[in-house]
């Protein structure tokens, strides 16, 4: 994998902050009351983060805020796209995953692609958690943060919506396929 420059510009900075400003404005009820004024200014404060929004917004995750750490101060995003961010999906759950296949390997692993743009998988409780804000993945499933107890055996646990329900579901952490993705996380 390249190494890439963490850095934006500062026009797509402008650009970025604009997008989340929109999809901020235009989605209140994932942040009742939150104030974009506060998130712009962490956001500015942090190029970093900025950096990771942006590798969220061009693998098409629409990243926006789903909360407030009142502890911490930070603001939490989680890729909120319709369906699983179309740049992060045919991928298997994890480089071991990726390696064991012998042949038909995928292009990469969620966990390493998560790595990779700063953000984490979304665990099972954070997956539940974005569902209540709408309705997510009702035509592709993501791969979310598997406890080591059923890694270990080999497998990886995802999740969708169907029915009007949230289901998690487990297969073999090597498996992918091109409605599967992965959903992250953010903290700034």
């Amino acid at each position: 994998m390249t190494k890439r420059n963490k850095e934006l510009s500062l026009e797509k900075r402008e650009e970025l902050l604009r997008a989340l400003q929109a999809r901020f404005e235009k989605n209140m009820n994932r942040h009742k009351g939150l104030e974009w004024v506060k998130v712009q200014a962490k956001l500015e404060d942090n190029t970093g983060k900025l950096w990771a929004l942006n590798e969220m917004e061009i693998t098409d995750g629409e990243p926006d805020v789903v909360g407030h750490d009142k502890t911490t101060g930070e603001y939490i995003f989680y890729d909120c796209s319709a369906e699983s961010p179309k740049g992060r999906r045919s991928v298997c759950y994890d480089r071991e995953a990726l390696e064991s296949r012998k042949k038909q390997k995928p292009e990469n692993n969620a966990i390493d692609m998560a790595a990779a743009m700063g953000i984490e998988l979304l665990t099972e409780e954070q997956y539940r958690e974005l569902e209540k804000l709408g309705n997510f993945d009702t035509k592709t499933s993501s791969w979310v943060k598997t406890p080591a107890n059923i890694r270990k055996h080999g497998g990886a646990i995802f999740c969708d919506r169907r029915y009007d329900t949230v289901f998690v579901y487990h297969n073999g952490a090597e498996s992918y396929y091109a409605a599967r993705g992965f959903r992250g996380s953010l903290r700034v």
